[in-house]
Parts: C-alpha cells; sequence; structure tokens
C-alpha cells in the first residue's frame, strides 16, 4: 500500500502513454505545437506495462490511460490489452479527444473497460472548431454517441473558457437530458505551453454552478466518493448527471489519491508541482523493480499537502502544456 507524507492512500495512478495530440487546443498548446519529446525518450509499451505491474503490486488498483491523446499511439491497444489481464488492477479508464477512439470501441468493451473520460469545450460546431483549430466535431459527437449507446460511463470534460464557450454551458448540459453521460465541467487552468498568459478565472465553480442554477434551481447533489475531484448533481427528468470541478479553486485536495506519471518518465505528485523525478532511466537499469518502488515511494514520501502549497514551492509551475503533464 502506498501512503504518502499526510496519511492519504494512493492508489490511482494517471499513467501518460504519449505527450502528441492530434487537436491544437487554444486554451492547452500555441497553434504551431510543441516541442514533442523524442521517440527514445518515451517509454516503450513494454515499459508501460512493466511499470504499471510494479506500481499494481504496491497498491495502485485504477489506472488512467491519459496523453497527449492516446489513441496516437497505433500500438496501445497491446498496453490495455495487457492491463486488463493484470491480477490486483479493478478499474482502467481512458480520457481522449474521441477523435481516433472509433475503431477501438468494441474491442474496449470486450476488454471491459468502462470508464471514458471525453474532452470536448463545446456543442456548437463553430465554437469547437475554433478552440480545437480543427474540424473533427462530427466525429467526435458521433463517438460519444456511439460510446454511450454501448453502454460505456462516458464522462464529458469541459473547460469554461471565457470569452469562448460559456455560452455552450446550457447547451451542452443537454446531453444529460436526452443521454445517460456525466458533462463535467472544469475551471480553466494556467497549463497552456505558452499559449497565452494566464491571470486566473473569471469563470470559477462557482460561478458555473451559479449559471447552472438560473436555468435549473431544482438540480440536486448526489453522492460522491471522498476521493472525487468532482461535485456531483442530477436534474429531475434528466437521464444523466452534471459535476463540477475546481481544478485551479483547488478544494479536493485534502483526499487526493493520485499519481500521475508522464510519458518520458517524469514523476508528478502533484499537478501544480514540478516533477519529484524520472523514473524512465530507473526502470531500464539494473534492480529496475526494486529501485522503482524505492524511488516512488520517496515520491510520495515528499507530497505537498494541497496543490497551493505545491505551487508555493517551486517558480515556473505554469511553463508547462498540459499535453506533457498528462491531464
Amino acid at each position: 500500500m502506498l501512503i504518502d507524507n499526510h496519511n492519504r492512500k494512493i492508489n490511482y495512478l494517471r499513467l501518460a502513454v504519449t505527450d502528441r495530440c492530434n487537436l491544437r487546443c487554444n486554451y492547452c498548446m500555441p497553434e504551431s505545437g510543441i516541442d514533442f519529446s523524442k521517440k527514445d525518450t518515451l517509454f516503450t509499451l513494454e515499459e508501460l506495462s512493466r511499470l504499471s505491474s510494479i506500481l499494481v503490486s504496491q497498491g495502485i488498483d485504477k489506472i488512467r490511460i491519459t496523453g497527449g491523446e492516446p489513441f496516437v499511439r497505433k500500438d496501445l491497444m497491446v498496453l490495455i490489452r495487457n492491463l486488463s489481464n493484470m491480477k490486483g488492477l479493478k478499474d482502467i479508464s481512458i480520457t481522449t479527444n474521441a477523435t481516433l477512439i472509433g475503431p477501438y470501441i468494441t474491442e474496449l468493451k470486450a476488454l471491459g473497460i468502462k470508464n471514458i473520460n471525453v474532452s470536448m469545450d463545446a456543442i456548437n460546431r463553430e465554437t469547437f472548431k475554433k478552440i480545437t483549430r480543427r474540424d473533427e466535431y462530427d466525429i467526435v459527437y458521433d463517438n460519444i454517441i456511439r460510446m454511450i449507446n454501448e453502454g460505456f460511463n462516458v464522462r464529458i470534460n469541459f473547460i469554461a473558457l471565457t470569452g469562448q464557450n460559456t455560452q455552450d454551458i446550457l447547451p451542452m448540459l443537454a446531453l444529460a437530458k436526452n443521454y445517460n453521460v456525466c458533462v463535467r465541467y472544469l475551471e480553466e487552468m494556467p497549463f497552456n505551453g505558452g499559449s497565452r498568459h494566464f491571470e486566473g478565472n473569471t469563470w470559477d465553480y462557482k460561478r458555473i454552478l451559479s449559471h447552472i442554477k438560473e436555468a435549473y434551481p431544482e438540480y440536486e447533489e448526489i453522492p460522491s466518493e471522498a476521493t472525487s475531484t468532482s461535485m456531483n448533481y442530477r436534474i429531475p427528468g434528466f437521464k444523466g448527471t452534471f459535476g463540477i470541478i475546481p481544478s485551479f479553486s483547488r478544494t479536493f485536495c485534502g483526499s487526493c489519491n493520485r499519481l500521475r506519471i508522464t510519458a518520458t518518465g517524469d514523476v508528478i505528485t502533484c499537478l501544480y508541482a514540478q516533477p519529484s523525478m524520472n523514473i524512465r532511466e530507473i526502470l531500464r537499469g539494473e534492480s529496475s523493480e526494486e529501485n522503482v518502488v524505492k524511488q516512488i515511494l520517496q515520491a510520495i514520501g515528499s507530497r505537498a499537502k494541497t496543490g497551493f502549497e505545491a505551487q508555493n514551492r517551486q517558480e515556473g509551475t505554469y511553463t508547462n502544456s498540459m499535453t506533457t503533464i498528462g491531464g
């Protein structure tokens, strides 16, 4: 069991498999992209499987596959097949932009993968195109509906971007009226890879919830797991639900059970912290399993208590793009 220095059980790994993405969302990276990692600095699929196995043996029982966009890796399903057979791993989840997942939906269902988070920041076609700088709306929407109809637990992650998409908050929520889907609204975060200056949020979680309340005053809060980052709600008559994630306000830090490992091996114990170390060469070295466990224990043994404390420990926290951090 992995226990941090604040007596929090760490059982959830967010594992990035690539820093590349086929979209160019304007809150994540410049239009020209970022300096993506060279192939030899990325984990191989065999290394990702071995690293996962080591961490599962230490108490990790949930792994979320992230990117970049995970399905940019053509061999991703090899890893997911390996994970699906891993004893002790209870939940395999995926975060995706849903542009490339279509050919794999049937096999994902057969492997027992249930939880899919889709990043989609607009229900209006033109707004979607302006934000992503790509014309992929139809395929994203169609894949979302297909996964819902196939019985996946789909959660749409919608970042409220001042001056860009807040007019889509209520229209996006209408999806939950007709479909069994959870629409989650996130505060904007500063990890934009230098694409623009970030000064904070005018649409924080309180304003988002207030905006929804004006249209649906009868919403009801529903119970959430203690480690949940979202506050979750139901509107009478809706098939689905909605959630609010205070990703910049950081009200959920006290129950954090997450560990992040980037596609190049950086170990990140808090989204707002600099990497604790790089595990890639340790995994590739001698006595790798023993040394990986030792380094992971060291990393979680010196975690900041909150995202604000992590932010205050060092400067330059906001220089990265979310695609390099792993979501």
